[in-house]
């Protein structure tokens, strides 16, 4: 038993010396607690990445997608699946608050190269970022989003909603930015609600609000299996010169709510495209080139996501599509000139 007691004091003397050894690396970066701010300095100082971190992270393209439950964050991830090459490249989908709060991802969070957005969200950056234009451009405009204003049966006008309670869906989603901003360009002003839109309609039902609003692609489940007394209705919404800087014309009709639309009636409104974006780096840095590649891979294998298993929206994908109030991501334009059939074949 004696031996067992001299043995002890030394294992534990033992482990004390080794420590320091442990612990140090930590101890150095307790006393940088603006680390992050020094990010350029500190890597000057770190010893070079072993090989397999540069292959890893030199094809690495960040997307800021949007919330987990959106549909630009699955697209995101879709699109990660198919452009996959190992090393030669990796895309990484990041949920983010939305794709109304992209464009603050694309401009300053770090490992983000692309966004998926919505593109009047620009109007908002006019003022912030004057340039915002030319420091973004577009690769691809993914799919429309159709506005449906949605509204009860005395409700027979635009006109008619001023002063009404309408919802806008909650923060964060694309009505909840879009809605206003249009019905401002309308001029109708609202009693603005942003509650999820499962209650309000559940409060038009009842007489308590007047409108929902819907920025999505259609066709909305909410409006295919739900079952609506007579009299509730969409709004048509004229597309003219008041849109025509970031919004494209749509329509919705009976095959899209059978429902609610009779045969061979049309009702006009608009779509916001949702679009995925770059930033304008410079031709000559790596980062540009992470996105040509990447924008070779997707657009060489649009087909791939155009098959059973992939979201139905890739199907009416068409590369050639514009972004009203961007221009096309440089890379994106030399390959349409390179492959005009291959674009062509994915109208």
């Amino acid at each position: 038993m004696s031996w067992s007691f001299g043995l002890a004091p030394r294992l534990f003397l033992m482990t004390l010396v080794s420590l320091p050894v442990i612990v140090q690396p930590f101890a150095a970066n307790a006393q940088t607690p603006n680390a992050r701010m020094q990010g350029d300095r500190l890597l000057a100082r770190a010893p070079p990445p072993q090989k397999p971190q540069a292959a890893m992270n030199a094809w690495t393209v960040g997307i800021a997608g949007g919330l987990i439950e959106g549909a630009p964050i699955r697209l995101a991830a879709e699109i990660a699946r198919v452009v996959d090459d190992g090393n030669n490249l990796h895309v990484l989908p990041v949920v983010t608050r939305g794709a109304t709060e992209n464009v603050n991802s694309l401009l300053y969070l770090r490992g983000i190269d692309a966004a998926i957005i919505n593109s009047d969200v620009l109007e908002e950056y006019k003022s912030q970022v004057p340039d915002i234009q030319q420091r973004l451009s577009y690769i691809l405009n993914l799919f429309p989003s159709e506005l449906h204003i949605f509204v009860r049966p005395e409700i027979q006008s635009l006109n008619d909603l001023a002063g009404k309670k309408v919802n806008f869906n909650t923060q964060g989603t694309a009505a909840a930015y879009s809605g206003p901003l249009i019905f401002s360009r309308l001029g109708l002003d609202v009693e603005k609600t942003f509650i999820p839109h499962q209650v309000a309609l559940e409060q038009m039902r009842k007489g308590e609000m007047a409108a929902v609003v819907f920025i999505t692609s259609k066709p909305v489940d909410a409006f295919v299996r739900g079952r609506w007394e007579s009299g509730f209705k969409f709004l048509p919404i004229p597309y003219d010169s008041k849109f025509e800087d970031y919004y494209l014309p749509a329509a919705l009709d009976a095959a899209d709510y059978p429902n609610l639309i009779k045969p061979g009636e049309r009702i006009t409104t608009i779509a916001v495209p949702t679009a995925l974006v770059a930033f304008n780096f410079t031709a000559k840095s790596n980062r540009f080139q992470r996105i040509a590649r990447f924008v070779d891979h997707l657009f060489s294998r649009i087909d791939k996501l155009q098959q059973p298993g992939f979201d139905p929206k890739w199907k009416s994908i068409n590369l050639a599509a514009t972004v009203p109030g961007l221009a096309r991501f440089p890379a994106a334009q030399a390959w349409l000139g390179r492959r005009p059939r291959a674009a062509h074949a994915s109208q």
